[in-house]
């Protein structure tokens, strides 16, 4: 069996600024969750806040706590065309103290969705129904990383009729990357199957990112992944 990728501890970032060093030039390109992605405006969020969802199931930015070094969001697009509505994803790269810490993140992610079924993105958008499921010790599964979380359900804007949600969630080490992806409208079951293929393969390049850059020695490099471990799946 492949060895999951990962980020050893004593090869992670050591403070603040080396986190957001770290997460500035990991290397996430927009042709990583399928063609004719862009970025999209605002790009990147402030990498001392984190998204937090409130006793009230509804989403907010905040500062780091204390086990936490560094967060960054970048935003995406696939532009509406051709009758069908635009895909947004977002990725999330956060930069633990450790990897005890990184986990705990990964357990409270998983609660998530038991606490809050329908979550409230901001004022206009939702998502409900959401199921999450955890594979990290499933016999058979493709090795990606050392926990991997996976979260589906249902997003509604401003009322309109509901379309796919797509989140995961990887933990390589102390650092965790989480992406979800929004579907737009006029998509088949079959289209939206493999927008949902491709940003999990978007997943496991920025993945393969991570584990080049604790492989090389120097958290701070840049490396350009291969093609990542379960592309293909």
């Amino acid at each position: 069996m492949n060895e999951p990728y990962t980020l050893a501890q004593d090869r992670a970032p050591r403070t603040r600024a080396e986190a957001v060093e770290f997460v500035r030039e990991l290397t996430v390109r927009p042709d990583y969750f399928g063609t004719g992605y862009r970025k999209r405006d605002p790009f990147e969020s402030d990498p001392a806040e984190w998204a937090v969802l409130d006793e009230d199931c509804l989403w907010q930015r905040e500062g780091l706590p204390g086990t936490v070094l560094a967060s960054l969001t970048r935003m995406y697009e696939l532009p509406a065309k051709g009758g069908k509505g635009p895909v947004y994803v977002s990725l999330t790269v956060t930069v633990h103290q450790d990897v005890v810490s990184a986990r705990r993140d990964m357990a409270g992610s998983l609660e998530e969705a038991l606490r809050c079924p329908v979550q409230q993105l901001n004022a206009t958008d939702r998502v409900r129904g959401l199921y999450s499921r955890a594979d990290a010790f499933t016999e058979g599964r493709t090795v990606v990383s050392d926990d991997d979380l996976t979260e589906s359900g249902d997003w509604v804007a401003d009322g309109a009729k509901a379309h796919p949600f797509d989140w995961y969630k990887f933990r390589m080490g102390p650092v965790t990357v989480a992406a979800t992806a929004r579907h737009g409208s006029g998509r088949t079951e079959t289209e939206d199957s493999t927008v949902t293929t491709d940003i999990a393969k978007g997943m496991t390049f920025v993945a393969a990112s991570v584990d080049g850059r604790g492989k090389a020695g120097d958290a701070s490099a840049t490396a350009e992944p291969t093609e990542p471990k379960g592309a293909g799946q």
